[in-house]
Order: structure tokens, then C-alpha cells, then sequence
């Protein structure tokens, strides 16, 4: 196992938060297979680098493995849905600490659009005319915590109302119990009577104060607004530069997981140094 020594390598605890959550090796399934060369905990951080730092695959530090096995366990597990499970599940053990259920009824949607590099094709961008941006857009959903449910990407020309679309479907596939989505009003309209009729899901618009200039801080969507700021620490996500839109969709949702096992191995740590005592 390599010595950690970069701030996005996971600690024991965090680690012990993953590891459980990916899928069985193909070696130790029915159908076998050959076992695995390298450690997943450092695929794992080799993952977490690249969208920590903003490298490039091909640069990744030779004491990872090589760039080729890790983007083929990334695009693996995506494919295989196993990321989004990893996410919901983290999301549910840090609802289930703050005291809240474990799955969220009420969310909140909003979008950002961000420049794209020139890996990005043409047909999966676009100039959003009202931010002047050419690139994609990022639509997410996310619990009155701000805890991620949901990430979309588009080209930045779609309008918010005709991407929430999908986005809600997607939504309402994943996580059925929800009934209710707070939004601005670029989601008014025709959108609050579709999702009503056919995914029985309540759409409400928050508008600015009026007679207000500058910056306001909205109820309900500041939550959102700063869950698209946190993933933009992440410096893989100061512009776009996935040639494939799942990709883009993988790695927002990477940032996401790192900042969720961080929270939950804080805690997990504060209990571990305070003794049988804390559980009392």
C-alpha cells in the first residue's frame, strides 16, 4: 500500500466508509475472474486526485497506478451505477446523524453553467446567451441540507425548464419518496403543472424581494447555490473537461462523495477519541 501524502488521499476512516459500498471484485464473484493488480483504496485515491487537483489523467504521480486502470475502475463503476449508490448512501448516514430520516421528501434545483475546454465536443455544448458562457451546464438537486441526490449535465444553451424535465424524471425514478421541489422561477410556468400531473411532484418558485438590487440571499436557494460552490473547490470542476457528458456527471459526484466521507470521518473520529463513553 503507498504512503499517503496528498491532502485528497483518504484517511482509515474514510476509507472504512467506501470500501464496503463497491462492488465485489470479480475474483471473489460466482463467475470469477482474475484478481485485481492494484489496491482500490488507490484507485479510489488516484480518482479523488484527479478531481482534486485538475491534472490530467495521463499525469497522474507514478506512485499511483497507471492512468489507464484507474479511468477504466471510474468509468466502470459509473456505468455501473455504483457511484450514485455510493453517494445515497453516504447521504442517508449523514441525515441519519443529524437525527432526520435517511431519505429526504423535500429538495431544491437549480442550475450553473460553466466554461467548457477544448476537449468538450461541439454537440454536447452551447453559449448560454444570459451568463455569455460557451460550455455546459450543471443541473442539481439537493436536500434542505444541501446533500446532493441528483447531478445533470448539459450543453449551457438548454433552458433550465426543459432540462428539469429529465432531471425530475430521473429524479423521481431514484428517489421516489420526494413530493416536493423548491426552485427559482426560471422553473415556473408550464414545468409546475407538468411534473404535478405526471411525476406527482410539488414544484415552488422562490423570487427575488422586489425593489432589492445586488446580492440577496433567497430562502431555500442559497442551499443549493452553495452545494454548486463547494463542488467548484474541487479544481477538476473550474470549467468542463470531460469529453463525455456521464463523465462530468461521475466526477461532480466524486467531489460530492469526498466531501461526504470527510464529514462523516469527522465524526466518526471525535467518537473514536472520546471512548465507549460517547455512545452512551
Amino acid at each position: 500500500m503507498r504512503e499517503r501524502r496528498y491532502p485528497s488521499d483518504m484517511t482509515d476512516h474514510e476509507w472504512a466508509l467506501i470500501e464496503p459500498l463497491l462492488p465485489l471484485p470479480a475474483s471473489e464473484t460466482p463467475l470469477g475472474g482474475r484478481p485485481e493488480k492494484h489496491p482500490r483504496r488507490e484507485i479510489v485515491d488516484a480518482i479523488r486526485y484527479v478531481v482534486d487537483t485538475g491534472c490530467k489523467w495521463r499525469a497522474l504521480p507514478a506512485d499511483f497506478p497507471p492512468w489507464r486502470t484507474v479511468w477504466g475502475f471510474m468509468a466502470r463503476w459509473a456505468a455501473a451505477g455504483v457511484i450514485g449508490q455510493i453517494r445515497d448512501a453516504l447521504a442517508g448516514r449523514i441525515r441519519r446523524e443529524m437525527g432526520r430520516g435517511p431519505r429526504a421528501v423535500a429538495t431544491i434545483i437549480d442550475s450553473q453553467s460553466v466554461k467548457a475546454a477544448s476537449t468538450v465536443g461541439k454537440d454536447s455544448r452551447g453559449y448560454d446567451a444570459g451568463k455569455k458562457i460557451n460550455g455546459r451546464k450543471r443541473h442539481m438537486v439537493v436536500d434542505t441540507k444541501g446533500l446532493p441526490l441528483m447531478v445533470m449535465v448539459t450543453p449551457a444553451d438548454l433552458h433550465d425548464s426543459a432540462a428539469a424535465k429529465e432531471v425530475l424524471f430521473r429524479l423521481r425514478l431514484t428517489h421516489p419518496e420526494i413530493t416536493l421541489v423548491w426552485a427559482d422561477r426560471a422553473y415556473a410556468g408550464k414545468l409546475v403543472t407538468w411534473a404535478k400531473k405526471y411525476l406527482n411532484l410539488t414544484i415552488k418558485t422562490i423570487s427575488r424581494p422586489k425593489d432589492t438590487t445586488g446580492f440577496v440571499v433567497l430562502p431555500r436557494r442559497w442551499v443549493v447555490e452553495r452545494s454548486l460552490a463547494w463542488m467548484m473547490n474541487a479544481r477538476r470542476h473550474a470549467r468542463d473537461y470531460e469529453r463525455l457528458i456521464q463523465h462530468s456527471e461521475t466526477l461532480i459526484t466524486w467531489a460530492a462523495i469526498t466531501l461526504m466521507t470527510r464529514r462523516l470521518a469527522t465524526i466518526m473520529g471525535r467518537r473514536h477519541s472520546a471512548g465507549p463513553a460517547a455512545g452512551v
